[in-house]
């Protein structure tokens, strides 16, 4: 989808953005159970020109095309006899679209303001979290999908989310994390004015670091994978984590310039899936 904002509205978004996670940087972990929600509202309401809002009123084309390509990260493994659980789902497009392969699918958010008005089949169920939980019966997720949501976590809620994740799961299910890499970054509104992620992007991650909290939380395996058009290829992430070695010493100049290069981001974007 076309960026259509103007430099002018860009700047706003920033320093709104900066001003609501300077809040969430120095808030504590009880407050912060209120404040994702709070918080996110506020944020679409200061900022209606927002892109997940003019997502939201795009064209039914462009929507299908974004969904579509989501959906091929995970169609292989939606089946109906399996439930599927998306955290952070914005829209709700893709829940909506895996609930007609699946038997059960749940969307789990911290707003409601971008779901308003939202048709849905029987099988789907909108769930409104406090950021960190995961209320759905522990072990009945087959699927956990979530796509650009973990930057947004407090970095001391981020393991505690992915352990409410990982107790979701059914043995055997699987979580796919998608989030951007710091090492080609700031990917959120501070791209435009800044070297690091200081709007809503809390803590943006490299493979390493993700990885390495996977297994903390104790999924018996972790992979990372690339698509190519709709191949999608598993592989462990030894190759990415000595790339983002070697990368992480360089100066941020030359860093810059090689991870944002057409090869480095398809390796280095974060995509890991575990398994319980």
């Amino acid at each position: 989808m076309e960026d259509t904002r103007t430099l002018e509205q860009k700047r706003e978004q920033y320093e709104i953005e900066k001003q609501l996670a300077e809040r969430l940087r120095h808030s504590t972990r009880e407050e912060r159970r209120v404040m994702y929600a709070t918080l996110y509202d506020e944020l679409f309401a200061r900022v209606p020109y927002h892109p997940q809002l003019q997502r939201k009123s795009s064209s039914k084309l462009s929507t299908r095309r974004r969904v579509e390509r989501q959906l091929q990260n995970i169609e292989a493994f939606l089946r109906d006899d399996r439930t599927f659980l998306h955290v952070g789902p914005g829209d709700c497009a893709l829940t909506l679209e895996a609930a007609r392969y699946v038997k059960r699918a749940y969307a789990v958010d911290v707003s409601s303001e971008i779901t308003k008005g939202l048709e849905a089949p029987p099988n789907f169920a909108l769930i409104l979290s406090d950021g960190v939980s995961i209320p759905v019966p522990p072990g009945s997720v087959d699927v956990a999908y979530s796509d650009q949501l973990m930057e947004h976590l407090h970095p001391d809620d981020a393991s505690d989310q992915l352990k409410n994740i990982y107790e979701a799961l059914a043995p055997g299910g699987v979580y796919f994390c998608i989030t951007p890499n710091r090492l080609n970054g700031p990917h959120d509104i501070s791209c435009f004015f800044d070297r690091v992620a200081t709007g809503l992007h809390l803590k943006e991650y490299t493979v390493t670091e993700l990885g390495r909290l996977f297994r903390e939380t104790g999924f018996s395996r972790v992979r990372a994978f690339i698509r190519l058009g709709r191949l999608r290829i598993f592989f462990p992430p030894a190759p990415i984590e000595w790339c983002e070695g070697f990368l992480s010493a360089l100066p941020y100049g030359p860093r810059k310039r090689i991870a944002s290069s057409v090869p480095m981001r398809l390796l280095l974007g974060v995509r890991l899936v575990g398994t319980k």
